[in-house]
């Protein structure tokens, strides 16, 4: 086992020798990734996913870190960091480069593998992503979270719809089936619903199971044509449920050592088409054992005890097991080397024994065959020669001539010499070896992309034409059609089509791509020049085989001519339905053995064949439908002895004549794309195609006027019926109106006689009623008084209670007024002892704040003495202008304070206010204050009063003012009140 450490690299080989994963654990390569810190640790992975080859994986871990790793070319690239832990991967999508991750932080990234570019950033999820699952077209993807599931267009990233669900009811996981529309949502609640892609309509919902074994579902897993479910989870159980017919099949029980499954995977393989039989589980104890769920036969397992695996991914071939260990590595596994003793040949039936040299008989050499314990002595032949033929199987694809070798290894000259000794393929080998001759691409995507156009208008009336019990059949063969006629329209206007593909839709139903593939690689090469002469049959091919037959058999070439019988009576049943309808199934997969083996022209030269070999009860037939009869139906023919026949007409036809050199080799389906198919007159089917739809547009406009004619004759009929209707209602009613008259008179006189009963019984009431009212009231008077002596007595101890509750609120309330004046005493103690606390911190700050002001006081003094002498040059250039000012001023306060004494004299004495023409002399006595105004320096030198002089003097003269403003307004305020109680006074 070879180990490779990522480190810090980004990219490197993932192994430096070729592998060769030893049979008993099957690992080609074990992968960490360790940190390059000081101290290093190992960077755990998380998810893995595969790609749709199957050749590359991808693969992240708890830090952001994903790589890519190619097994095919032996490579690993980082691609991205992302910085957080991704929850889920998936690398299947329609563009192959891009993948897709979801992240801790409950967002979805698209990147680019190639560019290492984000492609789109998709948000709506509210918890961690667990689950992505793509589309088989990679064009949708349906992300899951334990609340709900989010249906994305990964073309627009766009979200579609949203799955809602019940907090009571989470979500176990959401997926699509495989090749299909169908999309599977599974609950934790056991319920398992079944929705249409397109349209998310329910089409079914699974019935729960039974209770003897139930089991709560985690884990699920689908085969790849979709028709098994598995299902488990905290069991031994395994429920294996068949979704086409919705029920429960088979429950496998494990062994007792596992008591839960974490995870369930089936193991693709390319033999069983689609229909896969093995299936991995994996266990709690970390072993993921794989079960033939057919036989429930243990297979093989891997990982073990000491290193348990935590999650496993198989390939979309089944060729390679990615799974993610417990301790955080990555371990890829071969399935090859793994089955290698599952799938190990039987040893041969036939075994030869040869004499030594010199015991060699002169007549020839002898040759005895041991064959399953059994010896068969020789037999001897005409020439005294005894000759054995040897045939050995062998399937193994291991063969020595790479010239003829086709897919898988598989060489086509080895099987035709296998094919000519048996006479055919081993049923059990059959398909794969068809779709190794074939060299079928299995273009998925292309595939689905003709599927995804839905059912093509030439092909919705199928069932019409040809009715087929099997509705299932019915559905694959008008899908194959569909897709036939959406990638070539040739298709869509072929009548023998259906013919032509059913007996492949039949064999193939489980796999609707290889049958696709294989009716499309028969088109192109068997049916080479079929559609040039369309939409007629081909007389091109038709005369090639009337000139084979014509070589080889001109007598019953001229039968044939004699009774008017063309090839295309004899030659083209056969060709348009692919012999299946005078072939039984067996003999039909016998001859297509050969046919798929061969040169094109074999089917041509299998038409010539089958003609001559039944040569003896055609010239027997004389009438036309006789013969139409004979190539429509089975016969008693050998197909064996037709196929010898065709090989030698391939090997005695003259080449001028030989279709071999009109018909091209073998050619394969492209990769990736189908190839374009226009071999045929392109006008016709256009002009066809107008001339349908022009028919199916009259058809239409007939179907919708005569829907227009039913409508109306359906609303004509029903207002017949409505007013039959209203008529016989209109009788019913006046019947019944008659008859509840009769009833209603019926009814008065039982009414009249109820009276006069009910009168008498009311007299007889009456008296009763008197004497039980006289007994009610002499009860109530008696009560009454019962009530008022208890009523008395209530009110008494009322009283007495009522005084013992006052003394005690006395009583508490003398305690209450106690403990209050208590109270209030200590807070008024505590209140004078912080008053106090507080009153000497502000004389502290007092003083404080007079040694500051006494300091700024000395410094405005030094500095008004500096400033003084620049004061007394500025002073007297402005003393004129401030006696002038001074004197103004002067005046106008002398005024302003004659007029507030007038006012105040008028507010305290109204009534005695001397006029002011009469106050002259009063004027004429008031000094002016501008004698008192002192010049600039003086007032200057007044600064020497002290400063606590000066606040007291400024504190007083506000406290003045602000007295008598106070007192000025009361004043005011009674004079205006008096003057409003007493008008007379102020006319006076």
């Amino acid at each position: 086992m070879q180990s490779t450490d990522l480190g810090n690299k980004e990219s490197g080989k993932l192994w430096h020798r070729k592998p060769s994963p030893a049979a008993r654990d099957g690992i080609i390569v074990n992968i960490i990734h360790s940190s390059s810190d000081y101290l290093p640790k190992v960077l755990r992975f998380l998810n893995v996913a595969f790609d749709s080859s199957g050749d590359c994986l991808i693969a992240g871990d708890h830090q952001g870190n994903i790589y890519v790793f190619d097994l095919y070319g032996n490579r690993f690239n980082l691609v991205q960091r992302t910085a957080q832990a991704c929850t889920a991967l998936a690398f299947n999508l329609r563009r192959k480069s891009e993948f897709l991750v979801a992240l801790a932080d409950y967002s979805i990234k698209c990147f680019d593998s190639v560019t290492k570019e984000l492609v789109s950033w998709m948000r709506g999820h509210e918890s961690s992503v667990f689950s992505i699952s793509v589309h088989a077209s990679g064009r949708y993807a349906i992300t899951t979270s334990s609340d709900t599931a989010q249906l994305w267009d990964l073309d627009t990233f766009q979200r579609k719809r949203k799955l809602n669900i019940l907090q009571s009811v989470g979500i176990q996981k959401v997926f699509f089936l495989p090749l299909s529309n169908t999309i599977l949502s599974c609950f934790k609640d056991n319920s398992i619903f079944a929705w249409e892609c397109d349209t998310l309509s329910c089409k079914y919902q699974l019935p729960a199971p039974p209770e003897s074994s139930s089991v709560l579902y985690k884990v699920f897993a689908v085969t790849r044509d979709g028709r098994i479910l598995a299902a488990g989870g905290k069991s031994h159980h395994l429920h294996l449920w068949c979704l086409e017919a919705k029920q429960l099949f088979r429950i496998i029980q494990m062994p007792t050592k596992v008591r839960a499954i974490r995870h369930l995977e089936f193991l693709p393989d390319s033999f069983d088409a689609g229909s896969n039989q093995v299936l991995g589980v994996l266990s709690q104890d970390g072993i993921m054992r794989f079960v033939n769920i057919q036989t429930c036969k243990l297979l093989f397992e891997i990982g073990s005890l000491d290193e348990g695996i935590s999650s496993s991914v198989i390939s979309p071939h089944g060729r390679y097991i990615a799974s993610i260990m417990e301790n955080g590595s990555l371990n890829i596994y071969s399935v090859q080397a793994l089955t290698q003793e599952i799938n190990k040949p039987p040893p041969p039936l036939v075994k030869v024994i040869e004499d030594l040299p010199k015991n060699k008989l002169n007549s020839g050499g002898l040759k005895t065959k041991v064959t399953s314990g059994r010896v068969q002595r020789p037999a001897k032949s005409r020439e005294n020669k005894i000759q054995a033929r040897i045939l050995r199987q062998d399937l193994t694809g291991n063969f020595e001539n790479k010239e003829n070798e086709v897919s898988d290894g598989l060489n086509k000259k080895r099987l035709q010499i296998l094919l000519k000794g048996y006479g055919e393929y081993p049923t059990k080998y059959r398909m794969f070896i068809w779709r190794c001759l074939l060299q079928l691409p299995e273009n998925h995507t292309a595939f689905s992309s003709l599927v995804d156009k839905g059912v093509h208008v030439a092909f919705l009336n199928l069932q019409k034409k040809y009715p087929i019990k099997s509705r299932k059949l019915l559905r694959v063969l008008q899908r194959t059609l569909s897709a036939l006629a959406h990638w070539s329209a040739i298709f869509s206007d072929t009548p023998y089509l259906p013919l032509l593909a059913f007996p492949f839709v039949k064999l193939f139903q489980n796999n609707q791509l290889i049958c696709f593939e294989v009716v499309a690689t028969l088109i192109i090469n068997w049916c080479q020049h079929w559609f040039e002469y369309f939409p007629n049959p081909p007389i091109n091919i038709l005369s090639m085989i009337e000139n084979v037959l014509a070589f080889h058999d001109k007598e019953l070439l001229q039968h044939f001519i004699d009774h008017d019988i063309t090839s295309q009576l004899y030659a083209w049943p056969l060709l348009e339905t692919v012999f299946s309808e005078v072939l039984t199934r067996e003999e039909w997969l016998k001859l297509f053995d050969n046919v798929f083996s061969n040169h094109p022209s074999f089917l041509l030269m299998t038409v010539v064949a089958y003609n001559t070999c039944s040569r003896a009860p055609l010239l027997n037939c004389s009438l036309r439908d006789d013969f139409e009869y004979f190539f429509h139906h089975r016969n008693n023919l050998d197909i064996s002895v037709v196929i010898r026949e065709v090989y030698h007409l391939m090997d005695t036809t003259p080449t001028d004549i030989h279709p071999n050199g009109k018909l091209d080799a073998f050619v394969a389906l492209t990769k990736g794309q189908y190839p374009v198919f226009n071999q045929y007159p392109k006008f016709i089917v256009d002009y066809q195609t107008q001339e349908r739809e022009r028919i199916r547009n009259d058809e239409l406009d007939f179907l919708r006027e005569r829907q227009m004619v039913e409508d109306m004759q359906a609303e004509v009929d029903q207002q017949r019926v409505e007013d039959e209707a209203w008529y016989q209602k209109q009788e019913l009613l006046r019947k019944a109106e008659e008859t509840r008259r009769e009833m209603l008179l019926q009814e008065e006189e039982k009414m009249v006689q109820q009276r006069q009963r009910l009168a008498s019984v009311k007299r007889e009431l009456r008296a009763k009623e008197m004497h039980l009212q006289d007994a009610t009231r002499r009860r109530f008077l008696k009560l009454q008084q019962d009530q008022r002596e208890m009523e008395l007595r209530r009110l008494n101890d009322e009283i007495e209670r009522k005084l013992i509750e006052e003394n005690l609120a006395e009583a508490e309330q003398a305690c209450l007024n106690a403990d209050w004046r208590i109270q209030a005493l200590h807070k008024q103690r505590c209140d004078d002892l912080q008053r106090n606390a507080c009153y000497q911190e502000v004389a502290k700050l007092l003083l404080e704040n007079r040694r500051k002001e006494t300091e700024v006081l000395n410094a405005m003094v030094g500095e008004g003495a500096k400033k003084w002498e620049e004061a007394k040059e500025k002073d007297f250039h402005l003393k004129s202008e401030k006696k002038a000012s001074a004197l103004s001023d002067a005046s106008r306060k002398w005024f302003l304070e004659k007029e507030l004494d007038d006012a105040l004299e008028h507010a305290e004495h109204p009534y005695n206010t001397v006029p002011r023409c009469q106050s002259g002399q009063a004027a004429s006595s008031y000094v002016p204050r501008t004698s008192q105004l002192k010049d600039s320096s003086e007032v200057d030198s007044s600064t020497h009063i002290s400063l606590n002089q000066r606040r007291v003097q400024w504190d007083t003269t506000e406290q003045d003012l602000m007295e008598r403003v106070r007192n000025l307004r009361q004043r005011l305020t009674a004079q205006a009140r008096n003057r409003c109680r007493t008008p007379h006074l102020l006319a006076t």
